[in-house]
């Protein structure tokens, strides 16, 4: 007995296929089961969890149940905004993707053709160029050596005029500086031939009568009026 007992026990419940239940009796008490267990676990996941939680379902013969511990619409309205976002976010995110991706290409795609320019500029890789493309490379090459030419033509005529412009300024302060050095020269001879002219006059004169041009010694104005005297009388 106790073996047929635990035996019994351990079948107890078996697993119940996944299916449409064909009796229709049991599918509407198996519907009744299953949904207040359903209103069960929804009402126990709000509380338990704070979770905000909207259940609808409907039977077979259209008949309505629901749970919300919110409300069952602004669940819905929430739940479309949240996949509006989500579906706007990938969206985004695609079209950013593909854009990047176009551009990457792009630069990619420039850089191998300034690279096979600067080849080709070179003189190397010719081989592939056809009679076309080596008569525009020609035409590409005389064009910049024209504009080099010209670029370095201005430049030498901008030094040259600066240059030229730099001498006459140079020649000017020379002439100033010869004028200046000619200038003190006169200014030396002409002191020079003043002081000889007043040394020979110094020593001219006695050292007795060495005296002022407007003095007269008394001696000399006295023999003259002795001789004036002289005359007078003998007239």
């Amino acid at each position: 007995e106790g073996g047929e007992g635990s035996s019994q026990k351990k079948m107890g419940r078996g697993k119940i296929e996944i299916k449409r239940i064909e009796n229709t009796t049991n599918r509407q008490v198996t519907f009744c089961k299953r949904r207040n267990g359903l209103l069960k676990k929804a009402y126990e996941l709000s509380v338990l969890c704070d979770a905000e939680v909207a259940l609808v379902v409907f039977s077979t013969r259209g008949r309505l149940y629901e749970y919300a511990n919110n409300s069952v619409r602004a669940t819905i309205e929430r739940y479309k905004k949240a996949c509006a976002a989500s579906t706007n976010a990938e969206s985004v995110s695609e079209a950013n993707t593909q854009f990047y991706q176009q551009e990457s290409s792009k630069l990619r795609r420039q850089i191998r053709d300034i690279q096979n320019l600067n080849r080709h500029i070179l003189g190397e890789a010719l081989g592939s160029l056809s009679l076309k493309d080596l008569k525009n490379l020609e035409g590409r090459l005389e064009k910049g050596l024209s504009r080099v030419r010209s670029r370095k033509h201005e430049t030498l005529f901008a030094d040259v005029e600066f240059m030229q412009k730099r001498e006459i300024e140079l020649q000017n302060h020379n002439n100033y500086l010869r004028a200046k050095i000619a200038e003190h020269e006169r200014a030396q001879q002409q002191q020079q031939n003043l002081m000889p002219d007043q040394t020979m006059c110094d020593q001219s004169l006695p050292s007795s009568q060495a005296y002022d041009r407007n003095f007269f010694p008394v001696n000399l104005l006295g023999s003259d009026q002795q001789q004036y005297s002289r005359q007078d009388q003998t007239a």
